[in-house]
């Protein structure tokens, strides 16, 4: 994907917390956005820069037809990956994800998946995971975590795909875009506040940015800084 091009973008998972903010950040940019769902938004304004498109995440001919365009004439030049499941389903997070980097690999799109924080390792503790530290994970989200890094070793074992795997912190929530972050590869970043946080707003916009401006690194994340990414 060429450094600010405006081109399509596809979104899976667009109706989600991160998904949805993804395809607003996406879309006010001036890029077309398609927003793959299995029960697509009707009851937000339309935009013309938006295509709702209905899919089923684990559905290889859906996925293959939505990202080659066949419901907007407008095939996508790179597609996010935003799922999640309440409770916790692995098998679905990581089946979808293979479906998706199968489908991209051939068509030769860029895929980006918003992963979660346990593949990252530890501040101060290289060896030790983040899904493994209790003062970031507790017991009780252990399988969510568990599910990111599968998730992870899913994208890192399919050699053929141009995929990149963005971590947030420890906290995401929705929130306010100030469009301000710190870029790291594979340990989790705190702020000067000493939080791992980031609102899902400012999440997005790392997301339009690494699409735009696509890095070398197969691991990334972010954080809230108080002053703009440089």
């Amino acid at each position: 994907m060429k450094t600010k091009t405006k081109t399509t973008i596809a979104v899976l998972g667009a109706t989600g917390m991160v998904g949805s903010r993804v395809v607003t950040e996406a879309g006010a940019r001036g890029h077309q956005v398609l927003a793959l769902s299995r029960k697509p938004a009707r009851d937000t304004p339309r935009d013309p820069r938006v295509t709702p498109v209905a899919v089923d995440a684990n559905d290889s001919h859906a996925i293959r037809e939505a990202l080659a365009g066949a419901a907007s004439h407008s095939p996508a030049d790179a597609v996010v990956v935003a799922l999640r499941t309440v409770p916790v389903d692995e098998e679905f997070l990581v089946g979808a994800t293979r479906t998706v980097l199968d489908v991209a690999a051939r068509l030769g799109i860029r895929v980006l998946v918003v992963g979660g924080a346990g593949a990252l390792r530890s501040p101060g503790d290289r060896d030790l995971l983040v899904a493994d530290n209790p003062a970031y994970v507790p017991a009780g989200i252990r399988s969510v975590a568990a599910a990111g890094i599968a998730q992870l070793r899913a994208c890192q074992s399919h050699t053929d795909a141009d995929c990149v795997y963005l971590s947030p912190p420890a906290l995401l929530e929705p929130g306010e875009r100030t469009g301000r972050y710190r870029l790291g590869t594979d340990t989790l970043l705190t702020g000067a506040d000493g939080l791992s946080r980031i609102s899902a707003e400012d999440l997005a916009v790392a997301v339009v940015d690494a699409l735009e401006t696509p890095g070398t690194d197969p691991l990334i994340t972010v954080v809230h800084a108080e002053h703009p990414s440089a």
